[in-house]
């Protein structure tokens, strides 16, 4: 491409608007000067990736500007993916993007747009007045300014990978092609784990209350929080109320990585090369995913579970806990209550994905004028209400997997099926008794939230994950 009479147009094109950015004649271009010069030319605001050109990154000589050659340099990457966005938009492949198509990609991730609304998009790009965008005009539109696209609504609506309340039942984030090329992928990944495990360990009190509740609370133990916690720390110290937290955050990030690759593969076996996803097959192949991790890592659940319940010296440790499962019970013992455990993930995912995109569309429509950012209380409150959603919905599987799971360590407890231990559960408490521990559950929502999405925050500047 560089010496061919099309790249000495853009060339030149691109000197002429440097000259025209570049307001104190200095041969530089900061991030200031790019704001005035696009709201001179009516631009709004620059892209974010112009605002990160100018850093250590774009700027080669780290002089805090970018001089002809450097603004050459990220003007050209810039346009090689927006032809790229281009193609992937333009679905009938006939050089031009029409208000169908743009429908058609917003339904992709869930959001419905309206034929005025879709109209009102193609407008904005479309200077010749056909009411189709072609190449040039998409490339100019958007060379500098920003970008409103598939890209950012991906990027500002992860939750799955950004809020962990204990639960690894969520569908998976989407992840654009630009972070999977860059391998901000799998940094975003390792941030979200290193949150999750700072997060469960800051709310393992109230965690292993909950299990604790589900296992002995009944109509003739009335066991309520503060004496649930006050009976914990008689029996074992307060250290004991972190007991289990080591194998629930051990277990996040082989979950995590398992979950994440039997997402991309079931979303190629199913539907091939699609970038994105619409609504109902991201939950079908997250649903697949969740079940293939939840299958492989399943022991560890067991292992927690008897964990969180030992009393003080039952076990020496993980192994040693392990190996008396193995050892009194054997191996089919690591995976009794899984059939309730696989069945919770439809509820839980189902819902939490449903009113996460319902809440999310809402936004999206009423508030995203001038960014697809929702901002952090928006993204919050999102979140921890579609989450907790899907915790009600699924949470009487939950307490049939941990009793099913325990039942063998209490002394004289039946040893019942999943639909026998339903039937029992509801014959003698009703169905109060299948919200057993509930109260802890949701206590410890909000501030699991805050701590993941805090150290989230923090992890993702550590490992230099570039914010848009």
């Amino acid at each position: 491409m560089r010496g061919g009479p099309g790249d000495a147009e853009r060339r030149e094109r691109w000197g002429r608007l440097f000259e025209e950015l570049d307001s104190n004649k200095d041969g530089r271009l900061d991030v200031h000067e790019l704001r005035q010069g696009l709201a001179r030319l009516g631009g709004g605001s620059p892209d974010r990736g112009a605002q990160q050109g100018i850093s250590p990154e774009g700027d080669a000589d780290s002089d805090g500007g970018l001089d002809l050659e450097e603004f050459i340099l990220y003007l050209q990457e810039r346009e090689q993916r927006l032809l790229l966005l281009f193609h992937s938009l333009d679905r009938n492949q006939d050089g031009h993007i029409d208000v169908s198509e743009i429908q058609q990609s917003f339904r992709a991730l869930g959001i419905s747009i309206s034929l005025e609304q879709a109209e009102k998009i193609l407008h904005s790009m479309d200077r010749d007045d056909t009411m189709t965008i072609d190449w040039q005009e998409w490339r100019d539109h958007f060379l500098l300014h920003s970008l409103e696209n598939v890209e950012d609504v991906l990027y500002f609506w992860k939750h799955s990978t950004v809020l962990d309340i204990g639960e690894c039942l969520t569908v998976p984030d989407e992840f654009s092609e630009q972070e999977k090329l860059t391998g901000m992928w799998w940094k975003q990944l390792v941030a979200g784990a290193m949150a999750g495990a700072v997060s469960r360990t800051g709310t393992a009190p109230l965690d292993r209350l909950k299990v604790f509740m589900q296992v002995h609370a009944s109509k003739t133990n009335r066991l309520n929080i503060l004496g649930g916690l006050r009976s914990m720390i008689q029996e074992g110290g307060v250290r004991s109320l972190w007991r289990g937290n080591g194998i629930n955050v051990l277990k996040i990030a082989p979950e995590s990585a398992i979950k994440f690759m039997a997402y991309e593969q079931i979303k190629r076996a199913i539907w091939g090369q699609q970038e994105t996803l619409h609504v109902q097959e991201r939950f079908v192949a997250g649903s697949l995913a969740g079940a293939t991790a939840q299958t492989i890592i399943y022991p560890m659940e067991v292992l927690k579970t008897r964990l969180t319940l030992r009393r003080t010296g039952q076990y020496k440790g993980l192994l040693d806990c392990a190996w008396r499962i193995l050892e009194r019970e054997g191996p089919r013992a690591f995976y009794r209550g899984y059939l309730p455990n696989v069945l919770g993930i439809i509820p839980y995912a189902g819902i939490d994905l449903a009113v996460y995109e319902t809440l999310k569309n809402r936004w999206l429509q009423q508030y995203s004028h001038d960014s697809a950012d929702p901002g952090i209380l928006v993204l919050l409150a999102c979140g921890t209400i579609s989450s907790t959603c899907g915790q009600i919905a699924s949470y009487p599987l939950a307490l049939v997997r941990t009793r099913m799971q325990a039942q063998a360590s209490i002394e004289g407890a039946p040893q019942l099926s999943m639909l026998g231990l339903l039937r029992h559960i509801l014959s003698q408490e009703g169905v109060r008794g299948l919200y057993r521990g509930i109260a802890p559950n949701f206590m410890k929502v909000i501030p699991a939230v805050s701590i993941s999405y805090v150290v989230y925050e923090n992890m993702k500047q550590a490992l230099g994950v570039t914010s848009r």
